[in-house]
């Protein structure tokens, strides 16, 4: 076998993009992932192909007769950044070698832990902080103070409360993502579980002097489910509607059968939780089931919201196999629609 045969059967099995830019610092090889990457660039000199200052430098080190290394670089574009982790390696005859590989998942999820990471600690920060003052506001001026201490130990108790919520939903969280690539085979009577979550919440409705008001088709086919994992999902989709749907208002839960989903593409039961609040900007829709993003923080805050609710929501939904979709209105009101396939 040729040298040029030997070279290319070797890049054949190599699963990402490689090239080899030969003495005269023109790209002499390159394997198929390479050339899907950056068309067809043979002979081309590399500076033309591979812009950015790292592997730029370890290609002129490896082809000056030095040992290369790694290299890592950012291609920036119209959408999100592309990172690249890369090895430099001299090719004695050759030239040099450059193979990389596509990183930016892993970066994200690095960033995502990082900024998860953040975001609790300022969350159980603030609480733990007015405890403490108040503890220490306690043992101090306000030590004979009966009216005071009970006011502070009332603010206390919710400030725990809150830290409470906090920690539980971090624990679902972390049970869901845990279960999301298992696929639930119970099956579920969702118009059951739905007028279930609305007897619960019945209690909270009337202290806001909101209606609640169950519409479900008749006759639907269960569904197969988890029905203590959909019982959170309705249970936060409805408590939201009634916090944020404004008092005097109502609360709709619609179920009905879905002949074809387009995304799907299945046949489907569709459960929708409809308000007539305040709407949500359109600019937050994206968002919405990120950890810890709120469309108003301080309003969540003063309602109990930890901001985890529809994260949890988004991944139980993931492990049914089905899609949420989110339709607001400034100043007509949300709604939230959940189909599960069938």
């Amino acid at each position: 076998m040729d040298q040029e045969r030997l070279v290319a059967a070797l890049m054949a099995g190599v699963p990402h993009p490689m090239l080899v830019v030969d003495d005269t610092a023109r790209v002499s090889f390159l394997n198929a992932p390479a050339r899907a990457l950056l068309g067809d660039i043979d002979g081309r000199h590399y500076l033309t192909v591979i812009r950015q200052p790292e592997p730029v430098a370890a290609l002129e080190r490896a082809l000056a007769g030095g040992e290369g290394g790694a290299a890592r670089w950012r291609v920036t574009g119209p959408g999100p950044d592309t990172v690249y982790r890369g090895l430099v390696a001299p090719v004695p005859g050759l030239g040099a070698s450059l193979v990389f590989e596509d990183v930016s998942d892993i970066e994200q999820a690095a960033d995502m832990r990082r900024d998860f990471v953040a975001n609790v600690s300022h969350e159980l920060r603030t609480p733990l902080t007015a405890l403490l003052g108040f503890i220490e506001t306690l043992r101090g001026a306000a030590r004979d103070d009966p009216a005071a201490r009970e006011r502070f130990l009332g603010i206390m108790e919710r400030e725990a409360l809150r830290m409470n919520r906090l920690v539980g939903d971090l624990l679902s969280l972390s049970r869901v993502e845990a279960e999301e690539r298992v696929r639930p085979t119970a099956r579920v009577d969702l118009a059951a579980l739905a007028g279930s979550v609305l007897a619960t919440l019945r209690g909270m409705a009337d202290a806001a002097q909101v209606t609640l008001h169950l519409d479900a088709e008749a006759d639907l086919p269960l569904v197969p489910g988890d029905p203590d994992q959909l019982t959170q999902v309705f249970h936060n989709l409805v408590e939201n509607a009634v916090k944020y749907g404004g008092n005097g208002k109502a609360v709709q839960i619609a179920i009905r059968r879905v002949a074809h989903d387009p995304v799907l593409r299945s046949t489907g039961v569709s459960v929708a939780v409809i308000d007539q609040g305040a709407g949500i900007d359109a600019i937050h829709l994206p968002r919405l089931t990120e950890r810890f993003y709120r469309v108003d923080s301080h309003r969540s805050r003063e309602k109990g919201g930890t901001g985890l609710g529809l994260a949890i929501v988004k991944h139980i939904i993931n492990r049914h196999r089905g899609r949420l979709k989110v339709d607001s209105e400034k100043g007509i009101g949300s709604r939230f629609e959940v189909v599960l396939p069938l």
